[in-house]
């Protein structure tokens, strides 16, 4: 057996130019410590072998030459070898110094999410590939030999430990002797010989194809996070190995995808010319498997792939509705279990009753949700689905956001500023806390978690006592609020989603994480601008959104409090619930039972005074992303979203008549439409071609599509001068969030004119010239939340700012002596300009409160007079919630 050196050494002790700082490691293949290079002032691993190998000058002679052409192999993903010495009868190796952990260590807490599993095993695969190339071949692939870092995976040891293990057993053919650290009390043996190849095993010699099959070894192990190969015995390892095949991936973890199971199987066959021949050829596989993963990830069917630049550009929906009719009359649903069937069914309200978010209680028998009385009066009402009527809760007026008790027996809920509870039994509600609250759970322990519009979210100790915060908001990620707490199955931990409140739908502070309820350090999990709930083994969160999102569901660990696995779709359109941002109208139940609103969201354009007087409709409700109004005010440009065909389209309305007509057709979306200066033509986006083109089209339907923009990237038009320049935002092509405020004539030549330079600020997707079209106005987050600007046009250099007290939406009037906005409180404000000596603004004052909803949607004619407002439609029909009983089965395959 290898016998390592009895005494570390000690910091400053020096080996040759390198000074030893401190010892990091330790393992088969030596001591490690981190050491500084006092010739080049770096920071490098020197890492000091087994005295056993300088027992033999051939052998060290060896090892050197090989360490020797090791050091010119250079691959991002393959730690560096800078120099090889002997000081002192010490022999040692000098590499790059990584900061990480080995992916041994990485999955000992389980299994990695597919996209991890897949992104390493191409880095390694190429590693390999490059590797092989010339001539050099690991001979020991494993996870301890795989540090994770910042940048990606680093092979450690690369084609050194063929002369290690010679130096120890005495010959090239010797079966290695040497076992790892995972050897338990018992004997199992768990370390590098399940991941030899039979050819090793055998004692013959090691070529590329044996690298195939250890990486193979890793991939299982990857994925599943069990060994390929495992045995009570050496020999009955080397037995298993030698002959038996590994359960299918699929089989161990369903999510996988079939493809995967196919690259490792073809990897560890027996015969290495069964194998895959090359590591390269590996690597192209996995490739082409994450490029489906992250399809399916990012759209789990086609339409939330169609939906994604809706989601981006259109005004937020609220989701008020009224229900009706009567209850189909279930029995109490029992716990989910896979042997039993699923149930499907609708649940129908009493007319003029539901509001919104129906949540089930924790044995998903009932579920409380907001509603209205046949006096307008908004409550809290509790229905069991055994049961053919609603009750109303007393004292529970204006109530929101409601969460239940974990034995079901009491609810939690916001009203008129304060976190309430009251019994469903009956009794006066008890208030809490003076909070607006933005969700809430609650712990078995009695504790109460509550969120505000802003900030952490905090613990309201059952004992008594002042909110204590369980969260730290991280403003390098730009979070500006964490929301929406739900309790997973320990009660000590719970999912949130924190949020940039005023940033993009792909701002990097949107994810969900995990959190726990002493406020230790929270856990990243998936990358969503929604919330997220969990039931029987899975995370339940929504993708997409706009109109209606995407809901999926992906197993999840609540021990290791990890995601595995692909994501599968269960309903295509969940709305979102009312104005609360990255909040969606679901709820399920810890046995399985699924409530969900996919109802259609529908507005209705309506004509406004300056006043905020109703003075008339215009055309029939409809699922409408976008419209503009011509600038004389007679025809308006609707973009509306079609069921049928999953698109949406531009329509052409004649104003005077209330008739509309098609502009465009699909396949593809075309969203937000400006109007040329002279009302002759019509700018949109396109998503044909590439993610988000300029497309330009006669408003009377003549003539075809022309491309004003032909390249990959997102931009979306704004505004059309009267010069012929199209205003447009333009977001990075990688679909980061930098984004940039830009123009670009309608007629060729086209050459862009950057307005405002590509920063992570926000901007909103409303951004207006000025009637002489010398000066922008547009919306932008500088400060933490959107301000209105002014900025001329077009060398870009004198910017004012308009608004006091944050704004969105402007838009000009009165032949530019006027700019109007919507402010946060849903208020239409004006404010006088004077552009006569460069720009000078007054005093903002409020004109009118816009309907609740409203969000952005709304138009004003060149005079300010009045206004065209896309007002959400409260229908005096049912808006149908579906009911799924035991959801896992319903949505298996």
């Amino acid at each position: 057996m290898y016998s390592s050196r009895n005494l570390a050494l000690s910091a400053g002790t020096r080996l040759g130019p390198y000074e030893i700082l401190e010892q990091v490691g330790a393992g088969g293949m030596g001591e490690i410590y981190r050491a500084r290079d006092t010739r080049l002032e770096r920071t490098v691993a020197v890492k000091v072998l087994p005295a056993t190998l300088s027992a033999s000058e051939e052998i060290r002679q060896r090892f050197e030459r090989e360490a020797k052409t090791i050091s010119q192999l250079s691959h991002p993903h393959i730690c560096n070898l800078h120099d090889v010495g002997r000081e002192g009868g010490i022999d040692y190796l000098v590499m790059e110094y990584l900061e990480g952990e080995t992916l041994a260590l990485r999955l000992a807490k389980g299994p990695l999410p597919l996209e991890q599993s897949l992104r390493f095993g191409v880095q390694i695969a190429d590693a390999l590939d490059r590797a092989h190339r010339q001539g050099i071949v690991h001979r020991d692939l494993k996870p301890g030999n795989v540090m994770l870092t910042k940048g990606g995976v680093k092979l450690l040891d690369f084609g050194l430990a063929k002369e290690i293990q010679t130096a120890v057993a005495g010959g090239d053919t010797a079966l290695p002797t040497r076992v790892s650290e995972n050897l338990t009390e018992r004997g199992t043996i768990l370390g590098t010989f399940q991941y030899m190849s039979p050819e090793q095993l055998e004692g013959k010699d090691a070529d590329a194809r044996s690298d195939i099959f250890a990486l193979g070894a890793v991939l299982y192990e990857m994925a599943t996070g069990t060994k390929a190969f495992a045995g009570a015995t050496q020999a009955s390892l080397i037995s298993a190995i030698l002959r038996d095949e590994p359960p299918p991936i699929s089989q161990v973890a369903p999510m996988t995808p079939p493809a995967l199971d196919r690259v490792v199987k073809t990897c560890l066959a027996k015969d290495p010319e069964e194998r895959w021949q090359s590591a390269g050829d590996v690597a192209k596989e996995l490739k082409w498997i994450a490029e489906g993963s992250a399809a399916g990830v990012a759209a789990p069917q086609p339409v939330a792939a169609r939906r994604r630049n809706r989601e981006r550009i259109a005004w937020a929906v609220a989701a008020a509705a009224i229900a009706a009719a009567a209850w189909l009359g279930l029995s109490r649903p029992k716990p989910a279990d896979s042997r039993f069937r699923a149930l499907r069914a609708t649940v129908l309200l009493p007319e003029k009753l539901f509001l919104n978010n129906a949540v089930l209680s924790p044995d998903g028998s009932r579920f409380v949700f907001g509603g209205r009385d046949a006096a307008g009066k908004v409550q809290l009402w509790l229905r069991a689905l055994d049961e053919a009527g609603s009750t109303p809760i007393a004292g529970t007026e204006n109530g929101v956001l409601p969460f239940w008790s974990p034995d079901g027996l009491s609810i939690g809920f916001f009203a008129d500023g304060k976190l309430k509870r009251v019994e469903v039994a009956g009794g006066s509600p008890l208030a809490l806390y003076d909070v607006d609250g933005v969700g809430g759970a609650w712990a078995p322990n009695g504790d109460i978690l509550f969120a505000g519009p802003a900030g952490a979210i905090f613990r309201l100790p059952a004992s008594g006592g002042p909110p204590v915060a369980v969260t730290k908001l991280d403003a390098a990620r730009g979070e500006t609020a964490h929301r929406y707490p739900f309790l997973l199955p320990d009660g000590r931990h719970f999912l949130f989603l924190a949020m940039n409140v005023s940033g993009a739908d792909q701002h990097p502070a949107n994810r969900l994480w995990v959190g726990s309820l002493d406020g230790g350090p929270p856990k990243p999990l998936v990358a969503t601008k929604y919330n997220a709930q969990y039931s029987q083994g899975h995370l339940l969160y929504v993708v997409g959104g706009g109109y209606g999102g995407v809901l999926v569901a992906q197993s999840f660990d609540p021990v290791r409090l990890e995601t595995s696995g692909t994501p599968i779709t269960l309903a295509n359109q969940v709305g979102p619930y009312g104005d609360y941002s990255g909040f969606s109208d679901y709820s399920v139940s810890s046995n399985g039972t699924l409530l969900m609103d996919t109802s259609p969201q529908l507005r209705r354009l309506q004509w406004f005074d300056r006043r905020g007087s109703r003075t008339g409709d215009l055309g029939e409700p409809a699922q409408m992303l976008f419209f503009a109004l011509s600038p004389d005010a007679s025809r308006v440009a609707e973009s509306i979203f079609d069921p049928g065909s999953q698109t949406a389209q531009i329509w052409i309305r004649d104003v005077a008549r209330g008739v509309r007509a098609r502009l465009t057709s699909p396949p593809g979306d075309r969203v937000g439409a400006v109007w040329s200066f002279d009302g002759a033509k019509v700018a949109y986006l396109s998503d044909v071609k590439h993610q988000a083109d300029i497309a330009v089209r006669s408003a009377d339907g003549s003539g075809g599509e022309e491309m004003v923009t032909d390249e990959e990237g997102q931009r979306l038009p704004v505004d059309w001068s009267k010069d012929g320049w199209i205003l447009h935002t333009d977001r990075e092509a990688t679909g980061g969030r930098r984004m940039q405020l830009a123009a670009i004539p309608a007629s060729p030549p086209r050459k862009s004119v950057v307005l405002v330079p590509r920063s992570v600020k926000d901007f909103g997707f409303t951004a207006r010239f000025s009637p002489d079209g010398r000066w922008v106005a547009f919306d932008q987050d500088q400060s933490g939340r959107p301000e209105v600007y002014a900025v001329s046009f077009p060398e870009g250099t004198r910017k004012v700012q308009l608004s006091t007290n944050g704004g969105l939406v402007p838009k000009w009037t009165r032949g530019g002596k006027e700019i109007v906005y919507e402010d946060f409180d849903g208020r239409v404000m004006a404010v006088d300009v004077d552009t006569s000596q460069g720009l000078r603004a007054g005093t903002p004052r409020p004109l009118f409160q816009l309907p609740e909803g409203v969000n952005g949607g709304w138009e004003v004619t060149a005079d300010g007079e009045r206004f065209l407002v896309g007002v959400p439609v409260v229908k005096s029909v049912s808006r149908i919630l579906d009911l799924v009983v035991n959801w896992p089965a319903a949505f298996r395959k």
